[in-house]
């Protein structure tokens, strides 16, 4: 699976405004509805479900990486944003560090698989120590899609 397989090109920011957890999953969500991913009327619904999968237990894995996700019948395929903080922003990460990279997603009801191979996807990339410095160093949204354009062509080859 490649990343621009549920990334859209338009739900990326390289420079996110949001101080805290709530926020960054709005300013997140305002990616895909702006992009054209979830309809503004399901904004409201969408940001319930991933605050209640976030009180199960934080998505911020550490390293400064966060994947915020759940499912949602507002959305017909997997569906993505990525956004990077300057600054930094506690979400309660494993590691107690700050995040700074946020792929966010969203998954039909009943998507299991793409669900999961997506979030195996995220966490393989950003494994990658290098990779995750080049996110954090990108100036503007045109260098986060060269990384996933780079990361995709190196995926399909053999």
């Amino acid at each position: 699976m490649k990343i621009s397989d549920f990334l859209s090109a338009k739900a990326v920011s390289a420079n996110l405004m949001s101080t805290t957890k709530a926020d960054v999953i709005s300013e997140l969500v305002d990616l895909l509805v702006n992009a054209g991913s979830i309809d503004k009327k399901h904004k409201k619904k969408t940001l319930e479900i991933l605050m209640a999968r976030e009180a199960l237990g934080s998505t911020a894995i550490g390293q400064g990486i966060a994947i915020p996700h759940g499912k949602c019948d507002c959305v017909q395929k997997l569906v993505g944003c990525l956004g990077i903080s300057k600054s930094g922003i506690n979400f309660d990460s494993l590691d107690g560090e700050p995040a700074y990279i946020f792929f966010l997603l969203v998954a039909p009801i009943d998507s299991a698989g793409p669900h999961l191979k997506a979030l195996a996807r995220i966490s393989r990339l950003l494994k990658d120590k290098y990779i995750r410095e080049s996110f954090k160093a990108v100036t503007d949204e045109k260098g986060i899609l060269k990384i996933i354009q780079q990361e995709d062509g190196r995926l399909s080859k053999p």
